[in-house]
């Protein structure tokens, strides 16, 4: 018998979705789209499938603004093996070398100002960095290694929360780009003894956090009303963006893509724009001719 397929609809917000372990974020987001029979949906930085928690997935108009999330600070649970070195820096890899433990809190503590703060690091080969058009791991893959040029990273704060034999826990709070099994490798080689990144849990990413997300048996235990209402606005992927509220007209001629202008703005700024209703219409740039520019527009209307 053949199966009937799922009806999509027009669904718009975001879910702040605990990505299971075993789960390419793809697959997360497939899942997720499937379930509540979206039409459209996106998210905002891949976790690899070893790692569980936060994946905000953008569903509808929301996916016009996930880039404001891309670059949001993220906070990691991270446990780490120390005296074992694997070929990925993480437990998917085989193992290439191990070495005894002899750190012991102040070893560890000790290391950890060196990766804090603005730090450079080098890009594992099995990322999906590019070189040359193809992705790193494709390199990684058959064996080869190219040589990858270090990247400036942001660790705002490395928290020490365990280590009990050969196993180290830690709390990261980083800016964008930070790749913690690389992390995880260079604290291991700071202490001598070599690490992977054995699991990794991601608790924050920007405003939003764990402790508000939905995980994946609760959403499939759920009705279709139930689900919708897990589902956060479009514009709380806007907090940080200034907020411009338009009269009628004004949002009329924003909401058609013209630009519009308003005494003292600064060139190159990012607003928010309202209607008078209070609906998101998009978000603008102050142009060179003091205007605000329409940059991304939401399509307005009803939800199926």
């Amino acid at each position: 018998m053949t199966a009937v397929p799922r009806r999509r609809r027009r669904i718009d917000g975001v879910l702040l979705f605990d990505k299971p372990i075993g789960w390419s974020s793809n697959a997360a987001l497939q899942k997720v789209k499937w379930l509540l029979r979206a039409e459209k949906a996106g998210h905002t930085g891949t976790l690899d499938p070893f790692a569980s928690g936060l994946l905000p997935i953008c569903l509808g108009e929301a996916t016009k603004f996930s880039q404001f999330l891309l670059n949001a600070d993220k906070v990691y649970l991270a446990e780490i093996q120390l005296g074992v070195r694997t070929t990925t820096a993480d437990p998917e890899g085989e193992v290439i070398a191990t070495l005894p433990v002899t750190a012991d809190r102040l070893a560890v503590e000790a290391v950890l100002p060196q990766f804090t703060g603005d730090i450079l690091q080098v890009p594992p080969m099995h990322s999906a960095l590019k070189r040359d058009g193809r992705p790193l791991y494709e390199y990684a893959r058959r064996g080869e290694t190219v040589e990858r040029e270090a990247r400036p990273v942001v660790v705002h704060r490395i928290e020490f929360l365990a280590l009990k034999e050969d196993r180290l826990t830690l709390r990261v709070h980083s800016g964008k780009g930070l790749y913690v099994r690389t992390l995880a490798e260079d604290i291991g080689a700071a202490l001598g003894c070599g690490a992977y990144l054995l699991a990794l849990r991601r608790e924050a990413v920007g405003p939003f956090r764990l402790a508000a997300g939905t995980d994946l048996p609760t959403l499939e235990a759920a009705t279709e009303e139930e689900r919708d209402t897990r589902l956060w606005p479009v514009d709380c992927l806007l907090g940080d963006v200034p907020r411009l509220d338009l009269d009628l007209d004004s949002a009329w001629q924003f909401g058609h893509g013209q630009a519009i202008w308003r005494s003292g703005l600064q060139v190159g700024a990012v607003m928010a724009v309202y209607a008078p209703d209070g609906a998101l219409l998009g978000v603008a740039e102050v142009n060179e001719e003091g205007k605000l520019a329409p940059r991304r527009l939401v399509t307005r209307g009803p939800a199926a």
